[in-house]
């Protein structure tokens, strides 16, 4: 555990998400981290926890050494005016959560040199299970460190170049969705072949996490796995091709894209 102070301006599903996980990894302390929020009765469970809430945000800067931007793109130019006054390039660490926002636009709208980390997690964070891509164009590699040993304690972290965080959001954090999507979609089918339906949603999700863990855990490629369920004129490969036919790749493909072009423009929108 270090003496540093975090500021989460904007504690909904993904700053209090990552403010819990940072406290039960022991990398900080409840009494490090300040989750700012405009309803701050709505954080009273986490100040019994030891966690520090305001409703300042300009104030919770001033405390802290990183500030972690966790609101909504249309939220961001009002919440960098409120604590703009209150930032020191020299001593805060920005972090941004915000889907479509450029590192260099917040420095731009800031008006000051500050070092500015981007990362995109997803709601899989509040289980620890996070995907989480990382990037930046001005911060040390000290700073970067310090943000993916955050990052790594509600998931699992990597570094990329900051032109494609808007194709990571698409992939991994509107992924969530697509993926759940599909579960659901296999469930269903479970019912319509005899399951109750509970036991149809079970089966499917164990089934589907089972089809993760065996790529990461064995390094593997999805068709070498594959062809080792598909046997000649057997009926996993009919349902495959009946999928296929029936667009089941192209359509996740098509839908990556459109999000990630939606994702691309929703600050400047």
């Amino acid at each position: 555990m270090n003496n540093q102070h975090i500021a989460i301006l904007g504690s909904g599903n993904i700053g209090l998400s990552l403010a819990k996980g940072l406290a039960k990894a022991k990398i900080y302390s409840p009494a490090q981290i300040t989750l700012t929020r405009r309803n701050v009765a709505a954080l009273a469970p986490l100040k019994e926890e030891g966690f520090l809430t305001t409703g300042n945000n300009a104030e919770a800067v001033k405390q802290a050494d990183i500030i972690v931007l966790a609101i909504l793109p249309q939220q961001l130019n009002k919440l960098l005016d409120e604590v703009k006054s209150a930032i020191d390039p020299a001593k805060h660490l920005l972090i941004s959560v915000i889907s479509g926002v450029s590192c260099e636009d917040i420095r731009k709208y800031l008006g000051m040199e500050v070092q500015v980390v981007r990362v995109m997690p997803n709601t899989a964070i509040s289980i620890g299970q996070s995907m989480t891509c990382i990037a930046t164009d001005n911060a040390t590699e000290e700073n970067v460190n310090i943000v993916k040993a955050m990052f790594d304690s509600v998931g699992v972290s990597i570094q990329i170049n900051e032109e494609l965080m808007t194709s990571a959001t698409a992939l991994c954090a509107c992924g969530i969705a697509f993926f759940l999507r599909a579960i659901r979609a296999a469930s269903q089918g479970g019912t319509e072949i005899g399951f109750h339906a509970h036991d149809a949603l079970k089966m499917a999700a164990q089934t589907a996490k089972g089809a993760a863990d065996l790529l990461l855990q064995l390094a593997s490629h999805p068709e070498h796995e594959i062809d080792k369920v598909t046997s000649p004129k057997g009926c996993t490969i009919a349902g495959l091709n009946e999928m296929e036919h029936n667009g089941f790749s192209s359509a996740m493909i098509k839908g990556i894209k459109t999000s990630a072009e939606k994702a691309g423009v929703l600050y400047k929108d």
